[in-house]
């Protein structure tokens, strides 16, 4: 069996051996900097983005329940949506139907700068107190069309006791049930009467995937009257048809272009 030895290597008197180091130089560390930040930014979008479209599907499924949850309500109501209450609203009319989670009531992407959500103050119970991202159809044309006024009077007071009948509704899949608001107004319905009409001024038309805020980019989530939700782009709910209407008169009359 050999034997294998290691030769050291021995260096004169009086010389010390240099172990030679190998760095960056400060040129070469600002340049991969540079690089690093370059790619940072063009990744920073499409990362923002794909948390955005987390979002909306959340939004989205939160939507599909509610709608679920008008199905289940006009079921055991004579085929009847929750009336225009002033006293006693829609989550909390739906609150069973939709198992009593009010998380159900938000939207992830809503929050302007980390704001709650705003809605009505003075409640008495937990669902129509709870902050919330969506508002249900009004229906105010089908009911400006068919009351007596003093019925109307009652209606637009939120006293009116009757829900409008599903079997009312002609295009299902083209009439919103539920939309987004904006996170600042208190809004549980949306109606037409009300200042140039809540379609315009407080349901939002661009929540999700815009370019900024004011840009009317994007789009939103709506619920329709048959259970679906659509993501429709910014003012595509309003033209050329107004999705909101009841009426095939105000379908196209109340309709606004962007």
């Amino acid at each position: 069996m050999k034997n294998h030895q290691i030769k050291a290597k021995h260096f004169p008197a009086g010389r010390v051996a240099v172990r030679e180091v190998i760095a960056f130089t400060l040129i070469e560390l600002l340049v991969v900097i540079a690089i690093i930040a370059i790619l940072a930014a063009m990744l920073m979008p499409a990362l923002s983005r794909a948390k955005e479209a987390g979002k909306r599907i959340a939004c989205v499924n939160n939507m599909r329940q509610l709608g679920l949850a008008a199905q289940m309500y006009t079921s055991e109501n004579q085929g009847t949506f929750p009336p225009r209450d002033t006293a006693n609203r829609w989550p909390n009319r739906m609150y069973d139907d939709y198992g009593r989670a009010v998380k159900m009531l938000l939207c992830p992407s809503d929050g302007l700068n980390g704001m709650t959500p705003a809605t009505g103050s003075g409640s008495n119970n937990v669902a129509d107190a709870s902050p919330r991202s969506f508002m249900i159809n009004g229906f105010n044309d089908y009911y400006e069309d068919t009351l007596d006024p003093t019925n109307w009077t009652a209606y637009t007071q939120g006293t009116y006791p009757f829900g409008l009948k599903e079997g009312v509704i002609l295009h299902t899949s083209e009439t919103v049930l539920f939309g987004e608001k904006y996170t600042t107004n208190m809004d549980y319905y949306m109606d037409f009467y009300e200042g140039a009409g809540n379609d315009i001024e407080r349901v939002e038309q661009g929540r999700h995937m815009n370019t900024g805020i004011g840009t009317h980019t994007g789009g939103s989530d709506f619920a329709m009257c048959d259970g679906s939700v659509s993501f429709i782009k910014y003012g595509g709910s309003l033209s050329p048809i107004n999705l909101w209407a009841v009426t095939d008169a105000a379908r196209t009359n109340y309709a606004v272009a962007y």
